[in-house]
């Protein structure tokens, strides 16, 4: 047990991390008599803060994707970091822990390596799919690196850096919330539009057309659109109110704000914006269609910069396409559509993709115990001799 109290810092720039980041606090004030022995502070959303973190930054609106999206937030970026830096510098925390967020962490990471502060970095930056020349630094910064896919030490072999497999905390996240009063609506589709302002923007339109495509095909379909915080679910209503004064009316559908959790055990399919939620539906058992839409000019980089045949993780843990996927000008209603319904009950990949989803989320299950607690025990092993 550690003689004083220890400072612990968490840090997350999004709404998975922001999951994680609270999952990771509760099983540190568990392992450690309640927490009575550790503070921990951080950077995070309204989760972090319910598991009792003390919220030095609140980053619910700083999560963006691309090249381009990321200078309309450069100066709050910038004004953000060096208040922590400074704060890190009087405060000293025992431990800093990263999760993911590489744009804002790794430049962190590096001043925390600069001030003899460790960093244990909870999720990695996906480098094995844009920046393997980031890996000596990483390997340089860190202290730590926990990873939530088991290919993911095989990334770092060679490098000198620390890794252990934790597995996906999600799977906890998923299981300890599932209600087994819920049943699965047959006739009920989600659309899952993102998280972010730029990402709703690009993809409830095309999601809104295919509703009606489907709709009109099979007029017995509902349909509901799932978001995760009042700001974003009051712009979808807005996209929603101009879409349908220029095309007219559409099919019943269902704006919820927090209830994603329930509607992953009830819809029969569903269509997502690629990111963690593609992971969290598989985990639950929905089957989905995804899709993505980037700034052209975002788009042309990672293009260059990417070389993976798939970018819907599913799939890539996989090895294979489970969740048929589009990009760009193929996220249309045509295509949606015509793969929704491959996926529906009955239809012909129905039955591959249920089997896909659940031999993904066996890969990603931790060993043993649960992942928070894994990750929890290997961050105090650093300052304490906890086993």
């Amino acid at each position: 047990m550690m003689e004083s109290q220890r400072k612990i810092w968490i840090f997350a720039g999004e709404s998975s991390g922001d999951a994680y980041g609270a999952e990771l606090a509760r099983s540190l004030k568990t392992l450690v008599a309640g927490g009575s022995s550790i503070s921990i502070s951080g950077m995070g959303g309204d989760k972090m803060r319910s598991a009792g973190v003390d919220m030095m930054v609140d980053s619910s609106e700083l999560g963006v994707v691309g090249f381009i999206e990321v200078f309309g937030k450069i100066f709050t970026f910038v004004r953000i970091f060096r208040e922590l830096v400074a704060r890190a510098e009087r405060e000293r925390p025992d431990v800093v822990v990263l999760i993911d967020y590489p744009g804002f962490n790794l430049r962190f990471a590096e001043q925390m390596k600069r001030r003899g502060i460790p960093v244990v970095w909870y999720v990695s930056p996906q480098v094995w799919a844009w920046g393997r020349r980031r890996i000596p630094k990483l390997a340089s910064f860190c202290t730590k690196m926990l990873v939530i896919f088991p290919f993911e030490t095989r990334t770092y072999a060679g490098s000198g850096l620390d890794v252990e497999f934790t597995g996906h905390p999600l799977v906890d996240i998923v299981r300890k919330r599932a209600n087994p009063g819920l049943k699965r609506d047959g006739n009920l589709v989600l659309l899952l539009p993102g998280s972010r302002d730029n990402e709703i923007r690009r993809m409830l339109p095309p999601m809104l057309e295919t509703a009606s495509k489907l709709a009109s095909l099979r007029p017995d379909l509902r349909f509901a659109v799932s978001l995760n915080r009042r700001a974003i679910h009051d712009k979808c209503l807005e996209i929603y109110g101009r879409f349908k004064e220029k095309h007219g009316p559409l099919p019943r559908i269902d704006f919820h704000c927090g209830e994603t959790e329930a509607l992953l055990q009830t819809a029969t399919a569903g269509i997502a914006a690629s990111g963690t939620v593609t992971v969290e539906c598989a985990i639950a058992g929905l089957p989905l269609v995804v899709g993505y839409r980037l700034n052209p000019v975002t788009y042309m980089i990672g293009r260059m910069l990417v070389s993976l045949p798939y970018f819907t993780m599913v799939d890539i843990i996989c090895g294979e396409m489970v969740f048929r996927e589009f990009l760009q000008s193929d996220v249309n209603a045509e295509t949606l559509s015509a793969a929704v319904l491959e996926i529906m009950p009955g239809g012909p990949r129905r039955d591959y993709v249920e089997r896909k989803m659940l031999e993904m989320t066996s890969l990603i299950s931790p060993s043993s115990e649960r992942a928070s607690d894994n990750a929890a025990k290997a961050i105090l092993k650093i300052f304490c001799n906890c086993s």
